[in-house]
């Protein structure tokens, strides 16, 4: 299982309702839970974040592999939790 990175920024749109999908996601898939989400704002870890090759937030890596990275939507952040299984 890999862990799951989420960059984000407090103040995106964009960014609160990919939080709000992982929830609903979490809802109807309760085992995803189990894999970790390491969530980094990168108004707050600017350093950490500049290590990463992304521009818009929300973006999500599997390990470290890069699988979504601007507005989300529910099947590309299932289809994230399905990769880091």
């Amino acid at each position: 299982m890999k862990e799951i990175k989420m960059f984000f920024m407090e103040t995106c749109p964009h960014c609160r309702k990919a939080l709000a999908l992982i929830e609903e996601i979490y809802s109807e898939n309760p085992g995803y839970r189990n894999i970790p989400v390491k969530k980094i704002d990168e108004t707050k870890e600017p350093a950490y974040a500049a290590k990463f090759d992304y521009y818009y937030v929300p973006t999500f890596y599997a390990g470290d592999e890069k699988l979504h990275e601007g507005a989300p939507s529910k099947e590309a952040i299932e289809k994230v939790f399905e990769a880091a299984l």
